[in-house]
């Protein structure tokens, strides 16, 4: 999940939030090895207090707070009523996180007060990233600390790459700018160092991570990859492609990306691969 720019706002609180909510078990599976990947590299302390930018249903706010403990606080912020309501519902009583319904671009912050401003693809959303990251460190400590997880190119990700493989011959997916707010704005590492840079923070660094992703669920084999073309059916670049075909259409289409998904490994869920980068850097 995402903190959008305000031209795609709709998208988190219409369908695309309710999709999120309906697969919200599939898709923290898929992505969880990114989230962990990003808590490493942030190096949560105890006590730390932190902000979960596009906390989305709420696992990494929750993951954030069991390393934070009892003297720590996690906020989590996403655009989604629909997601915030679902993390607000998740929460452990016990747990020290809160979630707030707010755009994190321009949301009003207690300055300098968090230790870490933290994001498992969150951040890719923003119509100025710049102007966003910069109003993000203003919430940060000196010396805070910025980690995040965002997708490397479609390319890389079978996720992508697959179904929009598989459906070629059927359908001319639109042309998109690379650089325009969505998952991939920030597959181009230098683009990566140069917003962070212009939005003040230091000691950049920026490393690739490649996993297997877990695609899909199911108790068999065969249900797993249907399990796996029902979700890219629902969420990511196949559902847009097929919003405004025929349904003849979108049945070959399913069937094109459930033989695609039958030559993958795996048995209870479509194994398939990922890449992202694990960003981190420093309140300057």
């Amino acid at each position: 999940m995402s903190s959008a720019a305000p031209s795609r706002t709709h998208e988190w609180t219409g369908a695309s939030g309710d999709n999120w909510v309906l697969h919200q078990q599939r898709l923290d599976l898929m992505l969880a090895a990114f989230g962990d990947a990003a808590i490493a590299a942030a190096d949560v302390a105890p006590g730390d207090h932190i902000l979960d930018i596009g906390c989305g249903a709420g696992a990494t706010s929750f993951a954030l707070a069991a390393r934070t403990g009892s003297e720590g606080h996690v906020l989590g912020v996403d655009i989604s009523p629909q997601l915030i309501a679902r993390a607000s519902a998740d929460a452990p009583a016990d747990a020290p996180v809160a979630f707030r319904l707010a755009d994190a671009a321009t949301a009003a912050w207690e300055p300098a007060a968090a230790d870490l401003l933290f994001s498992r693809f969150g951040v890719m959303f923003f119509d100025d990233p710049v102007a966003a990251f910069d109003h993000m460190r203003g919430a940060l400590k000196p010396g805070g600390r910025l980690a995040f997880a965002c997708w490397r190119t479609p390319a890389e990700n079978d996720w992508v790459r697959l179904p929009m493989t598989a459906i070629r011959d059927l359908v001319t997916p639109p042309v998109t700018d690379p650089l325009a707010p969505g998952p991939f704005a920030f597959a181009d590492r230098a683009r990566i160092e140069d917003i962070l840079a212009a939005a003040g923070f230091a000691d950049i660094a920026i490393a690739p991570f490649d996993t297997v992703i877990p695609y899909g669920h199911g108790a068999t084999r065969a249900a797993a990859i249907d399990d796996a073309v029902l979700l890219a059916s629902a969420v990511g670049p196949l559902s847009r492609a097929l919003t405004d075909q025929p349904d003849d259409i979108r049945a070959k289409a399913a069937d094109a990306v459930r033989a695609t998904f039958a030559r993958q490994p795996g048995e209870s869920s479509v194994l398939i691969n990922g890449a992202a980068w694990i960003v981190t850097a420093k309140n300057s």
